[in-house]
């Protein structure tokens, strides 16, 4: 072969590999990109079906207050509030604002949550310990590291303290099952405080007696006393006042 033509090839093999190499990465991109819009309307729908089946329209709309990422970017959250209709029932209501937390907000700079989690089951024992079961994702999609985690948890925990005050401590499960750690860094073996504002019991009233009002004492019947001594003495009948009377005596 032609020394020239050995040259030609060998050049464009290299414009080749060059372009290829320029053109990888935006190829890559415009396949992710394609690929996003059908898994957020995946995601979306989803979605849609979870909140329809724990919200009701017709419950009257309460403002809420939900916790995402403040502004800072310095692991702090901030509130943000929105009218929801809210179920009175603890449970019901608590998986109405989890789900919305999990939904996102309108910045997702924002979010606290990955957008692919989801609230499997929520469970609320006699004492004020809510159990919060979520999928694979919570654990597998966040960002792993102590202030990640650790704001995903406060952002439930806050959100559920500021909304749900039946629930007193929070208990995290993945997919049914108790985890030691969130993504590696957070523990999730015991709970986590919700509220420590103590719940005030109303006493019982006492039982009420319907109570007899004590008979008044009976009147004694006073003896008349003894005429004293120096009483007048009775007259009889036709006597002259003044004078006693006198038996009558026979001629």
């Amino acid at each position: 072969m032609n020394p020239r033509w050995k040259l030609w090839l060998i050049g464009g093999l290299a414009v080749a590999v060059i372009l290829a190499a320029i053109y990888f990465p935006t190829l890559k991109r415009r396949l992710h990109k394609a690929a996003t819009p059908q898994q957020q309307s995946e995601e979306q729908a989803r979605r849609e079906l979870t909140q329809a089946l724990a919200a009701n329209p017709s419950e009257p709309r309460v403002r809420v207050k939900l916790f995402w990422a403040s502004d800072a970017e310095d692991g702090t959250l901030s509130p943000v509030s929105a009218e929801l209709p809210l179920s009175s029932d603890p449970v019901l209501r608590a998986k109405q604002v989890l789900n919305t937390l999990l939904a996102g907000p309108v910045d997702p700079e924002s979010r606290t949550l990955p957008p692919d989690a989801v609230l499997l089951a929520f469970y609320l024992l006699p004492d004020g310990t809510g159990i919060a079961d979520f999928s694979e994702a919570l654990a597998t999609s966040i960002p792993s590291g102590i202030q990640s985690e650790q704001m995903a948890v406060d952002s439930i925990t806050r959100t559920l303290e500021a909304n749900v005050p039946e629930v007193r401590r929070l208990k995290i499960l993945i997919h049914g099952q108790e985890v030691e750690t969130l993504a590696g860094h957070l523990d999730l073996s015991g709970t986590f405080l919700v509220s420590s504002r103590s719940v005030t019991v109303q006493p019982k009233p006492a039982p009420t007696t319907t109570q007899t009002p004590a008979a008044a004492p009976s009147a004694v019947e006073k003896k008349p006393a003894d005429a004293p001594a120096n009483a007048p003495a009775k007259l009889t009948p036709g006597a002259t006042p003044g004078k006693l009377s006198q038996p009558e005596r026979k001629p």
